[in-house]
């Protein structure tokens, strides 16, 4: 086995913290299911939910992308942050060697130790990387010995391997350049389209996937490396050269892959000014090489428009020598624990905030209908006894006569529930109608179909046409599934209100189903796609290419919308139906039991006295139940205690579903705090 040391980096803590957090919050949550299930109080679908959103959080990873130019000091960059551990560089970063394609670095220990390598061919088709990942049929596995670091080095040296072939062929794969040097009759490409990294490192056991990318040549000519691989990272290290400053091309990389993946976004960049050994000079005073770097740092932030806080100054070669020969004063002049401790700081506050917006979303929800079924609870054993209180001293006949009264209340009401398993059979239909305007078969006949048109058609504005068709189709299919979930709202509330009305049940507010950030990105793809339509690269490039370009860019971004959509639609539909049909459900069985409650009543009112005790109980616990769902609600009040809280099993998720959070991990802030406390 490699020879492995401590290098006592800052990310592994943060990350062990992390994960620890992780783990603590997938306790909460299955504390509070069981609290329900106790209590009586769960819901077969909610449990469904709550089980599928534990299992994503197990599943859960940290991704960060390394961006830059040819021969920034990319992966050696990578070498010094992540696996100084080991004595040696992981991944190759010679002189003269570069990374040719898309890497990623992750662990699954499901899978041996290897390299999975996507050949170069597999461009020929329209097909993306993330299609290819579903099957291992089109990809080369090379194992890794983990007891060998000189066959460990030699099998790595596998992702920079490159081929020469004929101008027509680097044209059929997409990557000739004609404005580039002349280069004769063969041209240099990868060997491979991809590669995919298991490694048993302890970063990457604990989640972290980190995306080594090539140069803005494979920017440029992967598009699914920009579109998709990119804006799903949830930190991007843009890596500059000192000796270099920002180049035009730096500036292209920047503007037209970092800046557009991370849209909006303030956080989530990170600038790493690489290589200041190269400034490093012994004839000149310490002060003088830090104003050189301090005044390179500056430059670099006025060009790229950001703050030069921003800006980590690095040596990645000499912070990587330094933790190999574990020198601490080298480490610390390289630049490598500040940019450390900013990335900790920058990822895992961004990856906690998208877990905990997801379980608001999801146990948001499942926590109102429980609290729902508590006040219906509450508010049937509070009418209950204050009927039989007012039945003390009362005669058989009185008690007579309000069974009766109930009986009919009851017959009425079983004759409204006849119907309603036909309502909820043409609400089902309706449902299955919306998910069918969403589903992938429905999307990839529209693909289909368009790549039919498209490779029919001979002439640029049948190509375009073919792609305005595409998002005509896509938006149309948007208008309709906001309708289709209109029409089901509508459907649910009628459903409700009959019960409302003729029953007494209290009102209850259905929440519309959220289209507006689908339909938001499917336009912003559509007006992509008509300046893709409208740009020269339709009249210059041949029509092959610009089909290919055009599926891999927007068409498959546009499924992989339809496919959240989808996914958010069924949650909804589930949403929107459980609490309607757990009243109706309630409200039958409270009916059921006032009954037979008057019954024994009527037979002896001797149990009249011994029910008020038994509901006066009830309402004591139902009320707690209240205290505790209320508390778990946003904003709800009354707060409970934590210590009264603790004892139902529910603090937990109390605090996840809550602002303000104490538990939170990665920030020296909180760090400091806790030591305060």
């Amino acid at each position: 086995m490699v020879t492995k040391t401590n290098t006592n980096c800052f990310l592994t803590k943060q990350l062990s913290d992390y994960n620890r957090w992780r783990e603590h919050l997938i306790a909460r949550i299955e504390r509070y299911q069981d609290w329900i299930e106790q209590e009586g109080l769960a819901e077969a679908e909610d449990d469904l939910r709550v089980y599928e959103l534990v299992e994503g959080l197990k599943s859960d990873e940290l991704i960060v992308a390394i961006v830059g130019e040819f021969s920034r000091g990319k992966t050696e960059l990578i070498n010094g942050l992540f696996f100084a551990d080991y004595n040696q560089r992981l991944l190759p970063a010679e002189a003269g060697r570069t990374t040719m394609c898309p890497t990623e670095l992750r662990f699954d220990p499901n899978v041996p130790p290897c390299i999975k390598l996507l050949p170069i061919d597999t461009r020929k088709s329209s097909q993306t990387i993330a299609e290819y990942k579903q099957t291992s049929t089109y990809w080369t596995t090379l194992s890794l010995n983990l007891d060998s670091p000189d066959q460990l080095a030699e099998t790595f040296q596998e992702i920079v391997k490159c081929d020469k072939v004929s101008i027509a062929e680097a044209q059929e794969l997409g990557l000739y350049d004609p404005d580039a040097p002349n280069v004769g009759s063969r041209i240099q490409i990868p060997v491979w389209r991809h590669a995919v990294i298991n490694y048993p490192h302890p970063l990457l056991e604990q989640g972290l996937v980190v995306l080594d990318t090539p140069g803005l040549n494979a920017l440029g000519t992967e598009p699914e490396l920009t579109m998709s691989m990119l804006p799903n990272a949830h930190v991007i290290i843009f890596v500059l050269g000192a000796d270099t400053g920002v180049t035009r091309s730096d500036l292209t990389v920047w503007k037209d892959h970092v800046c557009v993946a991370k849209g909006d976004k303030k956080g989530g960049r990170i600038v790493v000014l690489n290589k200041i050994d190269t400034l490093w000079d012994e004839l000149r005073g310490p002060g003088a090489v830090s104003a050189s770097i301090s005044r390179q740092t500056q430059e670099t932030a006025a060009v790229l428009n950001i703050s030069k806080k921003q800006i980590f100054a690095t040596s990645a070669q000499k912070g990587l020598i330094g933790k190999i020969n574990q020198d601490p004063e080298l480490i610390e002049r390289s630049g490598l624990p500040a940019l450390e401790r900013r990335l900790a700081e920058e990822i895992v506050p961004a990856k906690q905030a998208l877990i905990r917006e997801k379980i608001m979303q999801e146990l948001r929800g499942i926590v109102k209908t429980t609290a729902e079924t508590v006040n219906t609870r509450l508010a049937a054993t509070n009418a209950e006894l204050k009927e039989l209180r007012g039945m003390s001293g009362k005669n058989q006949g009185v008690v007579h006569n309000m069974m009766t009264k109930k009986q009919q209340d009851q017959e009425n009401y079983d004759k409204r529930l006849a119907h309603l398993d036909r309502t909820r059979q043409v609400l089902d239909e309706q449902v299955k109608m919306l998910l069918q305007l969403l589903s992938m078969e429905a999307f990839d006949k529209l693909i289909d179909q368009t790549r039919q048109d498209m490779k029919g058609s001979w002439t640029t504005h049948g190509l375009k046409g073919g792609m305005k068709t595409f998002f005509d189709g896509a938006m149309l299919t948007m208008d309709k599934v906001h309708k289709q979930a209109e029409r089901i709202k509508g459907l649910v509330e009628a459903v409700y209100k009959q019960f409302q009305v003729g029953h007494g049940l209290a009102k209850l507010k259905l929440e519309s189903f959220e289209l507006q950030p689908y339909h938001k990105d499917v336009k912003r793809l559509y007006k992509e796609a008509e300046t893709f339509r409208n740009s020269p690269t339709m009249v210059m490039t041949e029509q092959h290419f610009v089909v290919k370009k055009f599926f891999i860019t927007l068409v498959s971004r546009a499924r992989h919308i339809f496919d959240e959509c989808n996914n958010g639609s069924q949650l909804w539909s589930k949403a929107i139906m459980a609490p309607v049909f757990a009243r109706i459900r309630e409200h039958k069985a409270t009916m059921d039991q006032r009954i037979a409650n008057l019954k024994k009543i009527h037979k002896s009112l001797d149990h009249l006295k011994r029910r008020i005790g038994e509901l006066e109980a009830s309402r004591l616990k139902l009320e707690k139940q209240k205290q505790i769902t209320m508390s778990i609600l946003p904003n709800a009040q009354p707060p409970v205690a934590p210590a009264e809280v603790d004892e139902d099993n529910t603090s937990a998720v109390t605090e996840v579903l809550t602002p303000g959070q104490q538990d939170d991990v990665s920030t020296e802030r909180l760090r400091a705090a806790r030591g305060a406390a």
